[in-house]
């Protein structure tokens, strides 16, 4: 008795996912799953669950049997059996080296418990000044790098064969145990060091002549670091895949991270400039000019309005003298200018006459002079603040400790205590 042939299901799901049309041939077909398979690969930081059924879509349409049954039936006539086919059966990293033969990124045919890690990243802090930041620059920095031995191609001996570690039979890794006490031992693993953590060995006769084994040998690179006009305060400049080279491994980046010097005079906050500026009482009072050397050695003019009074600790601005705008260098932030007002320690009876002629009379409440009288003198004194404050902060400290004598005669209790 025959069986009643399966509903009809989607047929389309296995093309789009290759991003392959359903007419395609079978070199068609491979091309695009090397392309997804490549694009999605987990050694490429792609998804692996999209690897995987990239790879399945293509372990089926690359069967003529399994094709033929998924375009009459679709995905559902797969999983019920027919053609011997189900989702999930094959290593997806297997079917990859099946069909293209080793690491899809070089490095020969690795299998899937040595596909390629991903090296680590080299960080170097880049000092740079203020002036670097606002103008853009350059710097020519010589590194040393590991990189694969030219003669051996990385592998270490003149054959280019190897054999398993003898000390830690191939894992790379050996466990060393600890005793801790009765009944009680510790456990600990650790690369091996006959082979430097790898599971390979070499013969010494089989020794790389230019790399003694190590499959790596020392370069010189130099390096241009561009700092672009308003780059940031730990910024990253990357330079990828020019780390340290290893055999079976992807080439991790040096990554320079901008540091800034401390500026004499201007002081950043974003994309803004502040730089402060004192005025003697006359200039703050009667105008004032002066020439500010900027950061591109460009000299500004800063001025005055007729007539304008600055206090103490007053800011000004001025639009489009801050920093650039990283990437847009041509917009800028503001400058910023606080100003702070110097104050003669006295002045002469005279002058302080003619000041009174010149400034606003004093308020009109004033004392009578028998009021004046019935005041008790004070002297007035110079004082800092900041330095009376820790003064006072240090002297309540000591009382609170003379204070937690005074309540444990003879100190016994605080004895008692510490040696409880």
């Amino acid at each position: 008795m025959f069986g009643r042939a399966p509903k009809k299901s989607d047929n389309s799901k296995y093309y789009e996912c290759l991003g392959a049309p359903e007419t395609a041939s079978a070199d068609d077909l491979k091309k695009a799953y090397r392309k997804s398979a490549i694009k999605n690969h987990p050694d490429k930081g792609g998804d692996p669950e999209k690897f995987k059924e990239i790879s399945h879509a293509y372990e089926v349409l690359s069967d003529p049997e399994k094709r033929e049954i998924y375009d009459q039936y679709g995905e559902d006539a797969l999983k019920e059996g027919m053609g011997g086919g189900g989702a999930g059966g094959h290593d997806p990293f297997d079917i990859f080296q099946s069909f293209f033969g080793g690491s899809p990124f070089g490095g020969g045919g690795s299998s899937r418990g040595r596909r390629q890690r991903r090296g680590e990243d080299v960080v170097h802090p880049l000092k740079v000044s203020l002036d670097d930041l606002y103008n853009g620059t350059s710097k020519k920095l010589s590194l040393s790098r590991n990189v694969l031995c030219s003669k051996c191609k990385g592998k270490g001996s003149k054959s280019g064969a190897s054999m398993k570690c003898a000390g830690c039979q191939g894992s790379g890794m050996k466990v060393s145990i600890r005793h801790l006490g009765p009944s009680m031992i510790q456990q600990m693993q650790h690369p091996c060091n006959e082979c430097k953590g790898t599971g390979e060995a070499i013969s010494d006769k089989d020794r790389c002549t230019t790399c003694k084994g190590e499959k790596v040998v020392q370069q010189k690179k130099v390096l241009e670091v561009h700092v672009e006009k308003g780059m940031q305060n730990g910024q990253k400049i990357t330079f990828p895949g020019e780390a340290d080279e290893a055999p079976d491994m992807i080439t991790g980046d040096i990554v320079f991270v901008l540091q800034q010097k401390a500026h004499p005079k201007f002081k950043r906050k974003g994309d803004d400039l502040f730089v402060e500026h004192t005025l003697s009482l006359t200039e703050a009072l009667c105008g004032f000019q002066f020439a500010l050397v900027h950061l591109d050695s460009r000299q500004l003019l800063i001025k005055s309005q007729p007539g304008e009074v600055v206090k103490p600790e007053q800011f000004k601005a001025i639009n489009d003298e801050g920093m650039p705008i990283y990437q847009r260098p041509f917009m800028k932030g503001k400058l910023y200018i606080h100003f702070n007002v110097e104050f003669p320690d006295s002045l002469s009876p005279e002058h302080c006459k003619a000041l009174e002629a010149i400034l606003p009379s004093r308020p009109s409440a004033q004392l009578t002079p028998m009021e004046i009288d019935e005041c008790e003198e004070t002297t007035l004194h110079d004082v800092n603040m900041e330095e009376e404050m820790r003064r006072k902060q240090a002297q309540a400290q000591h009382e609170a400790y003379d204070e937690d004598d005074n309540d444990m005669p003879g100190g016994a209790q605080r004895v008692q205590c510490a040696q409880q």
